[in-house]
């Protein structure tokens, strides 16, 4: 469909699945992208992102348009996200221990540093380690490349907030990504 979000807004909020259908096929990649970037787990990942959908269609008549149809929907799956994050810590999780998870032999060679760096970073992997309120921001200013207010208005913050988180998830990812245990310098429980 090459109509625009608005029009296929009116349409659905009339009634027309094939216009909700539309803006689903429209969008469902980078919403799924953002929640993988978000919970680094495609499982879950899909799970939000089928939420964030349910959510958005039962919500049309709530769109007032005072933000981008994009804006809105971001706004609600990372809502789902920040669900999917509740259920997973009240979640076990058990973990199988794999041939890579043995300790090493006593006297037997570290890896070498050179292998680690030529190898791919995991940036996925780094982004969980990091508190989830920066996490939700740098995907959204980096990965999203949404400007400071648009991140605003989808985290219902100020703006000073969103910049002070983008620079302390920035630290903390740059620690996660150097592989130093901690969080961002001044980050309390919640972030800010």
């Amino acid at each position: 469909m090459t109509e625009p979000d608005a029009i296929l807004l009116r349409r659905a909020r009339e009634g027309d699945a094939a216009a909700f259908g539309g803006l689903v096929e429209r969008h469902q990649t980078r919403v799924y992208a953002v929640c993988l970037r978000i919970l680094a787990d495609p499982d879950e990942a899909r799970d939000a992102s089928q939420e964030a959908f349910i959510t958005a269609y039962r919500k049309l008549g709530q769109f007032r348009g005072d933000a981008a149809f994009t804006t809105w929907l971001h706004r609600i799956a990372v809502n789902a996200c920040y669900d999917e994050l509740r259920r997973a810590k009240r979640r076990p999780r058990l973990h199988a221990a794999g041939p890579d998870d043995r300790a090493p032999e006593p006297g037997s060679p570290s890896p070498d540093p050179a292998d680690e760096v030529a190898g791919t970073i995991d940036v996925v992997r780094a982004l969980a380690e990091i508190p989830e309120d920066f996490r939700v921001v740098l995907v959204l200013a980096d990965v999203e490349d949404m400007a400071y207010d648009e991140i605003a208005r989808v985290l219902e913050v100020p703006v000073g907030t969103v910049k002070s988180r983008v620079h302390r998830g920035r630290i903390a990812l740059a620690r996660a990504l150097a592989g130093e245990p901690g969080r961002a310098p001044g980050a309390s429980e919640g972030g800010r």
